[in-house]
């Protein structure tokens, strides 16, 4: 008999709902899968620890846990999750705690080593990998962890563990070592290594491949409050089935797999990850009938000799103030707000002799700014906009919010200033990524230490292009109309993937979307390169934009600081097609 193993995606980040739980159990699935950290999360998790030593993990993980080990233990469901953070030992050793207090005989293991922070005299680095920054004073480091594999997961399973905690590993690697383990992959099994990790990357942000942020969202508005969490059946080939529990909402599709397939993976042929480097170019994605939609076709092509590794780094402060206008000419008068305050805080800032703000932004909200020269709304009434600044000095920033209040009664007509507490400056974490050699990390299974599979050469894809390179339409039409779209961050670039509606839609998108087209749209965003790939498997098409985020993450004053709005502004983009394929 064939085998087939189940896993439910429960979570996609620290926050996450927890409604997963009972809904996933409910299906009795073999496996629940979590990922929880985020390169900001480990930064946050480490300036917890650092105040109290007993915590840096997601306690969330652990309560909600609590909850549900009974039918847990009675139906034999596995659990692994990353929500060890920066301190793995410290999660598990809650997790025992309450499975004792269950009086369960349930066996937890650990995976560790993902912590380099003791060894950053052993990374001979350079620069950062993306950006070619210098490598950051070792006193500003928050937080150094390098991305683990899924093979040491697999190795805690097969002495029998129940529940497994790591602390950073890729995302995908949580569901890649259950499918390690039960169907006995080995290193070099790079097509099935390549497509288990497709399995993870589609579960690995939960309800983000069952309708959420769906491109066709109105198609589960009603149903988005009860969204099912993702289920992957999948074989030993790693071809997996993706749907998610009877009687949920929101919905499992083409569009919505094809979307998550694309999400956040640069590269789809090179996306390297610890245990092979994966080529999605070739993937097919088929619907079965409601909520059923069959995926395979990845291949593996190689294992990388290298771990990735995030260094969160403090970066001064930052402070972000939000006002309102709101009257005729709106947006004018928003600039000349932002001009002024911003002047009165720097002739502030020289009388005291401390150096100007590295970074100062407005955004208006209610104007299109997103949208650059092309946006559509013209003079409109009321606005919000948001004034920020970066600096080393917490002071400094603070003074932009002390004159931003003083410009109250001297200001034009209309500003309606912040309400309740003020803001406050942050600290300003950046990230700074790099690749180090895998010796580094001493990679440990319940304090045994696990060596991790050689690399492997990695192979070149052979880049690929629709067979029409430049068709001719004569109508058009909003690229949401012909495509599907996701869009998201990474590190300071951001990712947009577009999946064709139809095969016979795709040479047209691709005509449409050239590297020069792509940048005018973007021009107001995006200081760096952009790359585009094409995937004839999916019949879709990869986008990445560097230096796209005003710095990523913490580091940036964007609301959008993640891109998530990228895909957005795309969608609207008008294309040329023949009337008669529409």
């Amino acid at each position: 008999m064939n085998k087939t193993v189940r896993l439910g995606g429960a979570s996609g980040y620290w926050g996450e709902s927890d409604m997963a739980w009972a809904q996933l159990l409910a299906a009795a699935p073999d496996y629940l899968v979590f990922d929880y950290l985020a390169e900001i999360t480990m930064s946050l998790m480490a300036t917890m620890r650092a105040r109290n030593p007993d915590t840096g993990y997601a306690p969330d993980f652990v309560t909600a846990l609590a909850q549900h080990l009974p039918v847990i233990a009675s139906q034999g469901t596995k659990i692994i999750a990353n929500a060890g953070g920066v301190n793995p030992e410290g999660c598990a050793t809650a997790v025992r705690k309450v499975v004792a207090a269950a009086g369960l005989d349930l066996t937890v293991s650990v995976v560790t080593g993902d912590d380099i922070m003791d060894r950053l005299d052993r990374i001979s680095i350079v620069s950062e990998m993306f950006s070619g920054e210098a490598f950051p004073d070792p006193e500003a480091i928050i937080s150094a962890n390098a991305y683990l594999g899924a093979f040491p997961i697999a190795r805690a399973l097969a002495g029998g563990a129940d529940i497994v905690i790591t602390g950073r590993c890729v995302d995908s690697a949580v569901t890649l070592g259950a499918l390690i383990h039960e169907f006995n992959w080995q290193p070099d099994d790079l097509d099935k290594l390549a497509q288990g990790s497709l399995v993870g990357h589609l579960i690995e942000c939960g309800p983000q491949v069952t309708g959420g942020n769906f491109t066709d969202w109105q198609t589960v508005a009603d149903s988005l409050v009860d969204i099912g969490y993702p289920i992957a059946e999948v074989d030993a080939d790693g071809s997996c089935l993706i749907t998610k529990p009877d009687n949920t909402g929101g919905v499992v599709n083409r569009g919505t797999v094809a979307e998550q397939m694309l999400y956040e993976i640069g590269d789809p042929e090179t996306y390297a990850l610890p245990d092979v480097i994966c080529d999605f170019s070739h993937v097919d994605i088929m619907e079965l009938g409601p909520d059923r939609v069959r995926v395979m076709g990845a291949r593996g092509r190689g294992v990388p000799e290298q771990y990735k590794a995030s260094l969160t780094v403090a970066d001064g402060h930052r402070l972000s103030a939000l006002f309102f206008m709101i009257g005729p000419d709106a947006a004018q008068k928003a600039e000349l707000v932002y001009e002024a305050v911003l002047a009165r805080a720097r002739r502030t800032l020289r009388a005291r002799n401390m150096p100007d703000y590295t970074a100062a932004e407005l955004e208006m909200t209610g104007t299109d700014f997103y949208y650059g020269a092309f946006g559509t709304t013209r003079d409109p009434l009321e606005i919000a906009f948001r004034i920020s600044v970066r600096h080393e000095d917490a002071a400094a920033c603070a003074l932009l919010l002390k004159e931003a209040s003083g410009f109250g009664l001297a200001t034009p007509p209309g500003l309606v200033l912040f309400s309740g507490a003020r803001p406050k400056p942050q600290a300003v974490v950046r990230l700074f990524s790099a690749m180090i050699d895998k010796s580094i990390a001493d990679v440990q299974v319940d304090g045994l230490s696990y060596r991790p599979a050689p690399s492997a050469a990695a192979t070149a894809p052979s880049p690929e292009i629709p067979s029409e390179p430049n068709p001719q339409g004569d109508t058009a039409v909003n690229l949401a109309t012909l495509a599907w779209l996701r869009s998201g961050d990474k590190g300071d670039k951001s990712n947009i993937g577009v999946i064709a509606r139809k095969s016979e839609f795709m040479p047209y998108i691709w005509a449409a979307l050239t590297e020069p087209i792509i940048r005018a749209r973007f021009a107001h965003l995006v200081e760096g390169d952009i790359e585009r790939w094409y995937l004839p498997g999916s019949q879709s098409m990869n986008i990445l934009m560097d230096r796209a985020l005003g710095g990523g993450g913490m580091a940036s004053l964007r609301n959008d600081a993640q891109g998530k709005s990228f895909g957005q502004i795309l969608a609207v983009m008008p294309i040329l097609i023949p009337k008669s394929l529409l």
